[in-house]
C-alpha cells in the first residue's frame, strides 16, 4: 500500500512538472525578452549601405559637372578640380581624425555625449582604431552593419559638403588657399555640426531633427560660402561682363547624377534596407520633381521662358528642402517641402542678382536658403506615424518642435558663419587667398593646373573649330 502511495505521489508529481511546465515559461517569456539581443550584422542591410556609400560618392563628381558647366570656359577645370580634390583630402583627414571627432563618444547618463562630449567627439578612433570591419560599432549608430561601413557612409557626406562651398568662390580663389580651406574647414567645422546632430551632441540631446544634413551639410555649407564670397571678394569683372554657363549640357548631366546619388543620401540615411529608407527614398523623389516643376512655372510666368538651367536648379532646390525631412515626413508634405523650398530659392537667388553679390553659383541662395527652409519646415511637417524615432511636427500639435528646429538653424549659422571667418583669416594671415589679377583674367585652368578643357578656339571657314594645343603641335610637327 505504501509503494502504490509513492508511486502515485511521483506520478502526480510528474504530471504537474508537465503541465505546468509550458505556463511557467509562458510567465518567464517577459523578462527573457527584455533583454535587447546582441547586434548582429544583417547582410541586406549592409549591402543597401555599402551601395548607398557609392551612390553618395557619385555625388561629388556630379557636383563637380554641375558647378563645372556654370562657369566660363576657361576655369571649368579649375573649377571641377575643387570638388575632385575633396575626395583626396578629405577621404584621408576623415580616417586619420575626422570621423573620430565626428562620432566617438561615450554616452552619459541620458544616453547622449555630456560635457565637452556634447559639442566634440573624442580621439579613440582616430586612424580607425577600433573601427571593426566584421562588427558593429560600440555605441550603436548602425546596429546591423560593420563599423566600417557606417564610417564609409558618413565619409562620403563629409566629402562633398566643403566641396559645395567652392560654388560661391570660383573663377578667384587660389587653388592653394582652397586646399588648406579643405583641411581646417572639414576638421573645425564640419566634424563638430555632425557630432552635435549625429553624434549624440547637443542638438541630437533637445530633440531637433535633421535625418540627412539639412543643418550638417546644406546650411553650414550655404553660409561659410556666403561669409567665404564676402572676405574674398567679388571677381574683378563682376558687373561688367556676362557670366553666362559656358556648357549647359553639363549642367543637365551633373543634376542628373547629384539627383541619382540623393537616394544614397536620404534613403542610406535609414541606415538599414528598412521601411523607413523606402519612404525617404519616395521623399527624394517626389519633392524632387515638385521642385522642378515649381520652379519652371515660376520662371515661365514671369520671365516668359522656362530653362533648362532654371529646372535644373528647381531640382537641386527640392533636394535640399527635403534632406532634414526625408524620414520624418509624409509624401504629401514631402510634395510641400520640395515646393515651397523652391519658390524660396528662386526669390534668394533673384534677391542676390539685385543686391550685385558674388556668390558666383548661388552656393547660398540655393543650399544656405534651402537647408533653413527645410530644417524649419521638418518642425512643421514631421509625424511620429512615419518615424517614431521622431517628433510631431506643427500640423500635428507641436509647434515646439518648430523652435527646436529654428534653435539648430540659428546654431548652425552662428558657429559656421564665425567659425569660417576665423578660418580665412588664418589662411590669409599666410598665404594669398586670390589668384593674381592677370590669372583671373586669363583663366585659371593653365596657371594652376597647366590644363586646357577645351584646347584653343579659332575662327576658320566660317565656322568655329578648335586648334590644337602646344604639345599637340610639337606632336604633329615631329610626325
Amino acid at each position: 500500500m505504501k509503494k502504490f502511495a509513492v508511486i502515485t505521489l511521483l506520478a502526480l508529481g510528474l504530471g504537474f512538472v508537465a503541465f505546468a511546465s509550458p505556463v511557467l515559461a509562458q510567465t518567464a517569456a517577459p523578462a527573457a525578452a527584455a533583454a535587447p539581443p546582441p547586434p548582429k550584422i544583417d547582410s541586406g542591410d549592409t549591402a543597401w549601405m555599402l551601395i548607398s556609400s557609392a551612390l553618395v560618392l557619385l555625388m561629388t563628381p556630379g557636383l563637380a559637372f554641375f558647378y563645372g558647366g556654370l562657369v566660363r570656359s576657361r576655369n571649368v577645370l579649375n573649377t571641377m578640380m575643387m570638388s575632385l580634390v575633396a575626395m583626396g583630402v578629405i577621404g584621408v583627414t576623415w580616417v586619420l581624425w575626422g570621423y573620430s571627432l565626428a562620432f566617438d563618444v561615450v554616452p552619459g547618463k541620458s544616453g547622449f555625449g555630456e560635457g565637452i562630449e556634447a559639442f566634440i567627439g573624442g580621439l579613440d578612433w582616430v586612424f580607425l582604431n577600433g573601427v571593426q570591419g566584421d562588427a558593429p560599432d560600440s555605441i550603436g549608430y548602425a546596429p546591423t552593419v560593420p563599423h566600417q561601413v557606417f564610417m564609409i557612409y558618413q565619409m562620403m557626406f563629409a566629402i562633398i559638403t566643403p566641396a559645395l562651398i567652392s560654388g560661391a568662390i570660383v573663377e578667384r580663389i587660389s587653388f592653394k588657399a582652397y586646399f588648406w580651406l579643405l583641411v581646417l574647414w572639414s576638421t573645425f567645422i564640419y566634424s563638430p555640426l555632425a557630432h552635435w546632430v549625429w553624434g549624440k551632441g547637443w542638438l541630437q540631446a533637445i530633440g531637433a531633427l535633421d535625418f540627412a544634413g539639412g543643418t550638417v551639410v546644406h546650411i553650414s555649407s550655404g553660409v561659410s560660402a556666403l561669409v567665404a564670397a564676402w572676405m574674398i571678394g567679388p571677381r574683378r569683372s563682376f558687373g561688367t561682363q556676362s557670366y553666362a554657363p559656358h556648357n549647359v549640357t553639363y549642367v543637365l548631366l551633373g543634376i542628373g547624377l547629384l539627383w541619382f546619388g540623393w537616394f544614397g543620401f536620404n534613403g542610406g540615411s535609414a541606415l538599414a534596407a528598412n521601411g523607413l529608407a523606402v519612404i525617404a527614398f519616395v521623399n527624394t523623389a517626389i519633392a524632387t520633381c515638385a521642385g522642378g516643376l515649381t520652379w519652371l512655372i515660376i520662371e515661365w510666368i514671369l520671365r516668359g521662358k522656362p530653362t533648362a538651367v532654371g529646372i535644373a536648379s528647381g531640382f537641386l532646390a527640392g533636394l535640399v528642402g527635403i534632406t532634414p525631412a526625408a524620414g520624418f515626413v509624409p509624401p504629401i508634405g514631402g510634395i510641400l517641402i520640395g515646393s515651397i523650398t523652391a519658390v524660396c530659392c528662386f526669390y534668394a537667388v533673384s534677391l542676390r542678382a539685385k543686391l550685385r553679390f558674388d556668390d558666383s553659383l548661388d552656393t547660398y541662395p540655393v543650399h544656405g536658403v534651402g537647408g533653413t527652409v527645410g530644417a524649419i519646415l521638418t518642425g512643421v511637417f514631421a509625424s511620429k506615424a512615419v518615424n517614431s524615432a521622431g517628433n510631431d511636427g506643427l500640423l500635428n500639435g507641436n509647434f515646439g518642435l518648430v523652435i527646436t528646429q529654428i534653435i539648430g538653424v540659428v546654431a548652425t549659422y552662428i558657429f559656421a558663419g564665425l567659425g569660417t571667418f576665423i578660418i580665412i583669416k588664418i589662411i590669409s594671415a599666410v598665404m594669398s587667398l586670390r589668384v593674381k589679377p592677370n590669372v583671373e583674367e586669363e583663366g585659371l585652368d593653365v596657371p594652376e593646373h597647366g590644363e586646357e578643357a577645351y584646347g584653343q578656339e579659332f575662327e576658320f571657314g566660317g565656322s568655329s573649330v578648335f586648334a590644337p594645343t602646344p604639345a599637340h603641335k610639337s606632336g604633329l610637327e615631329e610626325a
